[in-house]
């Protein structure tokens, strides 16, 4: 070990591990995905590289943005993205939050493992202000259980 030191200066070594990749998908990527990108951006800090799309480009949603910030996660300079077929390809995962991007989702090389984890969609809540709301915060607080858990599991 010494000379290993002393060959580089007698620095330690340190091993630059690869970000896990992850991209979460849904049909506009204003709700959901936007909600997983920063859930998983918080939770997962710097071990992670998060990216968030959609089959469509909705916008971000306001209810998103209000809903996310209760909880200290500011995701109101996010984008609504179309999803990149060159960016999807470089995941090591590629999870979908809905239905329709389940089934609508690119091919991807056998390399990304592609997950599914159907969420109501908030923005089809209806109601008062408050109880479509309280759908974002329930949609939110489940994505939010299962990102954890699956940083985890993979981390």
């Amino acid at each position: 070990m010494a000379q290993l030191e002393s060959a580089i200066g007698g620095k330690g070594l340190e091993i630059m591990a690869e970000k896990i990749k992850i991209i979460f998908l849904c049909t506009g990527n204003s709700c959901r995905s936007q909600m997983a990108d920063g859930l998983a951006t918080k939770i997962g800090g710097t071990n992670f590289e998060i990216h968030s799309a959609g089959l469509e480009a909705h916008g971000l949603n306001p209810r998103a943005v209000k809903v996310m910030g209760e909880i200290g996660i500011d995701i109101s300079t996010n984008t609504s993205d179309v999803i990149n077929s060159q960016l999807l390809g470089g995941m090591n995962y590629a999870i979908t939050l809905c239905g329709d991007a389940e089934e609508r989702c690119p091919l991807t090389p056998p390399t990304v493992i592609k997950m599914h984890w159907p969420f109501p969609d908030p923005a089809k809540a209806t109601g008062s202000e408050d109880e479509i709301l309280d759908q974002f915060r329930t949609v939110r607080d489940a994505i939010a259980k299962r990102v954890q858990a699956f940083l985890a599991e993979i981390g």
